[in-house]
């Protein structure tokens, strides 16, 4: 019977991302990953957020990625929300995207944008990572059974038998077989869809010489997508000459339209006039392929000895291109979580414990932006329905400020000590609203425009720990936590509660933060950055009740605002984003 440390089931970025860091940090580890599948093959999920960037870095693989010449994502380019109007979404300002020669460096400008991936050559570029640091690889292999021991406390899986009926014995096993959720469902780990999200989605590639230069922007792309009235379509450029379409529509309209999946989405790119614009000269596969797209939550995330990881966990509705990010950084997180437990230095129910919260939380949170998303398009005029009671079974409110206190329930940290979801900053997300079908656009404010007092309303939190999983282990930090809101003292978050412990006066918080920022390993080029990062996060604590704003006579004001027309949301019209 073939022993290992950690048995992977699943070759995708998920188990490649796990393989590849358990290796980095600890290579005397004996780790195999079992993959169904020959590669390379199409999958779906080719549009990245930044913060995959970040986790390819870790692992060694980015410069890798990097020399495969996916296209630079520096955005989206949207119609949602109030009317047809195209308008932009950017990680960065135009401005800041700097050297364009390939291959680049993971350094200035490159850490905060993304790639848009062909996942026949990406995921084999992570899987020949994974193995060159050592990982073993059975492929093509499957999952055919599991064998538990019941008579051990939690019942741990004791082996996988194989489909050449071989059995695989581990300390260590990772579910990273995406929504096969091969030990998922042999364990019967049950799933919730805490969402009325309920949609599928039809997908095609198209190719053409030259088919995507007229979207280039100094050699970076912006994903597209474009609401139609059941649904939405994307345009994922791969290459010059390759691109992924779909359509994501709800499902009950699907059944009740009577059309075949191929009529659906012909009529959609047909209503989507920039995108069917740009297909006229290329040629689709003539295969489609469909899967639900209905956002799910497991309701456990790891066992006695075994983990759930990426969609095997969970899955959020993709209007956020946040697939691979949730699969990636969970991976990482996995990773560490598995390698703390090796070392048997930490607390392994809090590590463990950590795991399945963060995870799962995170999960829910993008379910509910895009419930958030969806039930503020007023473009979708075929399922208002569906939208309106999207709304409705989440407590949702049309008002702005309403709608961002319910967004921020429960904690929005796509990266820890930050306020960040789906590649978008609070500032980001007040512009967006302006966008979305409000009654009035003027009613996304800051609470803390125009404010100059900040007093700390902490007295009756709890303080408790949560994990901060970095360069290989899975670090203690501190929370604060009250009715259901969170608030890390780490991160811009930590460095706004040292300023505002040591004065409530803005003018004299902000040289405090200051000083805070150059004392940490903050680069001269992104303090500007991370202070404003900071000032986003004061935002979010007085819309939780962490701060008190006041305005005191006769001190400096806070002068906070969303334009309208912005440096990362803007209208497609505009030549240049205002400043």
């Amino acid at each position: 019977m073939p022993k290992c440390d950690v048995a992977i089931v699943g070759g995708g970025p998920g188990g490649s991302t796990v393989a590849s860091l358990l290796k980095l940090y600890m290579p005397e580890l004996d780790v195999l990953v079992i993959e169904k599948e020959v590669f390379p093959r199409d999958h779906v999920g080719e549009s990245q957020l930044p913060a995959v960037s970040k986790v390819l870095h870790e692992m060694g693989a980015w410069d890798k990625v990097e020399a495969a010449q996916f296209p630079i994502k520096i955005g989206a380019s949207y119609t949602w929300g109030k009317n047809s109007e195209p308008w932009i979404f950017g990680f960065i300002p135009n401005a800041e995207v700097g050297s364009l020669d390939r291959p680049g460096t993971y350094t200035g400008w490159r850490q905060r944008v993304a790639f848009q991936v062909d996942r026949s050559k990406y995921d084999q570029i992570l899987l020949d990572h994974a193995c060159s640091l050592g990982t073993r690889l059975q492929q093509p292999a499957s999952v055919v059974g599991i064998e538990l021991d019941a008579t051990k406390p939690g019942k741990p899986i004791r082996s996988l038998t194989l489909n050449d009926q071989s059995l695989v014995q581990a300390r260590y096993y990772v579910d990273a077989s995406g929504n096969a959720a091969v030990l998922r469902k042999q364990l019967g780990i049950p799933v919730e869809a805490p969402s009325l999200l309920r949609n599928v989605a039809f997908w095609d590639y198209w190719t053409s010489p030259g088919l995507n230069t007229q979207l280039l922007e100094n050699k970076t792309i912006r994903v597209l997508i474009r609401s139609v009235p059941f649904g939405w379509v994307w345009y994922i450029a791969l290459s010059d000459d390759r691109t992924s379409v779909g359509l994501v529509c709800n499902a009950e309209y699907y059944k009740r339209s009577g059309q075949r999946p191929q009529e659906l989405y012909a009529s959609a790119i047909g209503q989507a006039p920039t995108i069917g614009k740009m297909l006229e000269s290329a040629r689709s596969t003539g295969c489609l392929s469909s899967a639900s797209d209905w956002s799910y939550v497991a309701k456990e995330a790891y066992g006695e000895n075994w983990f759930l990881v990426g969609e095997s966990l969970g899955f959020a509705d993709p209007i956020l291109a946040a697939g691979l990010t949730l699969t990636q950084t969970g991976a990482q997180h996995l990773a560490y979580t598995i390698l703390d437990l090796i070392r048997g230095e930490k607390d392994r129910k809090w590590l463990k414990d950590q795991y399945h919260q963060t995870q799962t939380r995170r999960i829910r949170q993008h379910i509910k932006f895009a419930e958030y998303w969806y039930s503020a398009n007023g473009l979708f005029t075929d399922i208002l329905e569906n939208c309106s009671a999207i709304a409705a079974q989440s407590g949702l409110t049309f008002q702005p400020q309403d709608a961002f206190r319910w967004l921020s329930h429960g904690g929005v940290e796509d990266i820890p000590g930050q306020f960040a979801i789906g590649g978008l900053g609070l500032t980001g997300i007040k512009s967006v609203q302006k966008r979305f079908s409000h009654t009035r656009s003027d009613e996304v404010v800051f609470e803390i425009d125009g404010m100059n007092t900040f007093d700390l309303m902490v007295q009756d939190a709890v303080r408790e720990s949560m994990a901060y999983p970095t360069q290989g282990q899975v670090q203690e930090v501190q929370v604060l936590v009250r009715n259901g809101y969170r608030l890390p003292l780490t991160g811009t978050y930590g460095l706004m509660f040292k300023a505002l412990e040591s004065s409530r006066f803005i003018d004299l918080i902000i040289p405090v933060l200051k000083r805070l920022i150059m004392e940490g390993s903050v680069g001269p080029q992104d303090q500007g950055s991370v202070l404003s990062n900071s000032l986003q996060c004061l935002e979010s604590m007085v819309a939780q009740g962490w701060v008190k704003a006041s305005l005191t006579q006769d001190r400096p004001i806070l002068s906070m605002v969303t334009p309208v027309e912005g440096q990362i949301v803007y209208s497609e019209r505009s030549n240049e984003a205002s400043t």
